[in-house]
Formats: structure tokens, C-alpha cells, sequence
């Protein structure tokens, strides 16, 4: 099958990698135009792009899709499928037509929940027990489309935006291969997503990371493990930002957003309901590090606050 691979963020290697691997043959990867990072502001490619360089295939990085140039380009590359993963812009109706097949997309969550940006990590924030990856027959809604396959991924205790991210990259991967086969084959059938049952998230901010300490201790556990590694979940000790990155729950009470108490390996901090006890974090100007080697260097006291 001749497919064109709308991607950017390191999510949308793996599906790619993939559909090569499976021996489809891809005649364009549209990406995102290449962004200043560093403190230098260096122009800097995208993951996919990488991936594409690497495999010698075509780039193409359009600053607006749906621009009437930018279309006529994409009508010069051979395709009975377009396959959209995290590709960052929004398709329009003429686009969506213009390959055989339509065009599917990867999205990371079982649709129709977390409908939209970031249902990876909002799916740890609200203590999801499982998520998992939708292959989707892409239409001018957002993540409304019909549902072409589904695989569900258990979420463990430990579980991280990070982590998931890895895991249900790997299933979009493994997914998208089998979708391609079943489309080609004709054997899927798509079925229509239930309105009723939708839910709706919007893309993370860097401010929201910050952590409410009048929340239950719970909520702002999982909000640690879904904020890391990024924008991470933090606060303000002695004035300092101070980024956490793993806690436990605890039962003990006190003052939201008081240190109740200090432990060789760690020290516990209170919360709107319950306590969490600080295993790993990271101050200001420091690298991230265990509770027990930031004690060694940094003097916290009982009754201390945190903004």
C-alpha cells in the first residue's frame, strides 16, 4: 500500500518504523517545519523527520496544511492512505478525501474518551485503570471519527506520562501495521464512536504543573506521576522551584503544603486530605536526585511551607 506519514513528536517513530517494517511503501512524510531549541535557538529537526532522513524518504513540512499550496504538493505524492499520528495540524475536508482510503489516525487513548491533546498523561492524572490506542477513519471533527480497531493497555500503580507513552507508542506501532492490512484486505469493520459516552481534554501548559496542596493527597500523587516528564508537577520550597517526581501516599494529617515531618529518605508533606511522602525531586538549580541524597545536601525542617 502507498501510504503518505503525517507525523512529529517522538510518538509517531515507532508507527512509522512500523509500516516500513511491514513493507508498505512510503512516498511522503509531512511534518512540522523545523524549530529554534537550545539557549542558541538553533533550528532543530523533529523526531519524525530524523526517521524519515534516516530512511531516505521524502520530507515535506508545510508552516499550514490546509493552504491551497500546500495541498497541491500533497496531491503530487502517491498515496492510497494518509496515516496521522500526533502530526499537529488540522486536516481539511479536501485533504481528507484525497487518498483512496481516506485518511486513519493513531490516537493514544480509547476513543471516545480523552477525545483531543494529551490523553496520555490526563489518563494518570485521573487514575484511569486502563487506556490504550484507537485506530481511527479520520473525519472533520476532532478524534470523532469511526473506530477501525482498538487494544487496551492496563495502567499500572507506578504508571507515568512517561512510561505510557513508551507502552501505547509500541501498540500504535504494532496497531497501525494491522489496521493497514485489514483496510487493504477489506475485513474491518468501522464502527461509529458513541457520543454519550465522550469526554473531552485539552493540551498540558507548563502552569499545569503546579500543584494545589489543598487537593487530596491522592490526586496529587497521580498528578506527579502523570505531570512527569513533562511539564512535571511543582511548587515553591524556600522560594525555589522545586519539581516532584515520585510520592506515596500517606494518612498522616496536618497543614496543606506543610512539611509535617523529616525522615532520613525522604520527608512528608501535608495535603487538603491525607499526606504524601517526597521519594524523588528536583530544586531549583539542582539535578533531579532521590529524597534521601537531596536531604544529604539541603536542609528541610519540620513546619517549613511550600507556596
Amino acid at each position: 500500500m502507498k501510504v503518505v506519514y503525517m507525523g512529529t513528536p517522538d510518538f509517531s517513530v515507532g508507527p512509522l518504523e512500523a509500516i516500513l517494517k511491514a513493507g508498505h511503501e512510503v512516498t511522503a512524510v509531512v511534518t512540522q517545519p523545523d524549530r529554534p531549541k537550545g539557549r542558541r535557538g538553533e533550528l532543530s529537526p523533529c523526531p519524525v523527520k530524523e526517521c524519515a532522513l534516516k530512511h531516505g524518504l521524502t520530507v515535506f513540512q508545510p508552516e499550514r496544511i490546509k493552504r491551497p499550496e500546500a495541498v497541491e504538493i500533497l496531491k503530487t505524492y502517491p498515496a492510497d492512505i494518509y496515516v496521522v499520528a500526533a502530526f499537529g495540524q488540522i486536516l481539511s475536508a479536501e485533504i481528507l478525501h484525497l487518498p483512496r482510503y481516506g485518511c486513519v489516525n493513531i490516537h493514544a487513548s480509547l476513543l471516545p474518551k480523552y477525545r483531543g491533546a494529551a490523553p496520555i498523561q490526563w489518563a494518570v492524572i485521573n487514575g484511569e485503570e486502563k487506556s490504550g490506542v484507537t485506530i481511527m477513519q479520520m473525519d472533520e471533527g476532532i478524534d470523532t471519527g469511526d473506530i477501525l480497531l482498538q487494544r487496551e493497555v492496563v495502567l499500572t500503580p507506578e504508571e507515568t506520562g512517561g512510561s505510557l507513552f513508551d507502552r501505547l507508542a509500541e501498540c500504535g506501532a504494532e496497531l497501525i501495521t494491522e489496521a493497514l492490512s485489514g483496510i487493504g484486505a477489506g475485513t474491518i469493520t468501522a464502527r461509529p464512536q458513541d457520543e454519550n459516552a465522550a469526554t473531552h481534554v485539552g493540551m498540558l501548559k507548563k502552569e499545569d504543573g503546579r500543584i494545589d496542596w489543598q487537593k487530596s493527597a491522592a490526586a496529587i500523587e497521580r498528578k506527579i506521576r502523570g505531570m512527569d516528564p513533562w511539564p512535571s508537577a511543582y511548587s515553591r520550597l524556600d522560594g525555589k522551584l522545586c519539581k516532584f517526581y515520585r510520592a506515596e501516599v500517606s494518612h498522616d494529617a496536618g497543614t496543606p503544603g506543610e512539611v509535617l515531618s523529616v525522615e532520613k529518605d525522604g520527608f512528608t508533606i501535608g495535603c487538603g486530605e491525607g499526606s504524601l511522602r517526597i521519594r524523588e525531586l528536583q530544586i531549583e538549580g539542582k539535578k533531579r536526585m532521590n529524597a534521601g541524597d537531596f536531604l544529604r545536601g539541603y536542609r528541610i525542617e519540620q513546619g517549613m511551607r511550600l507556596e
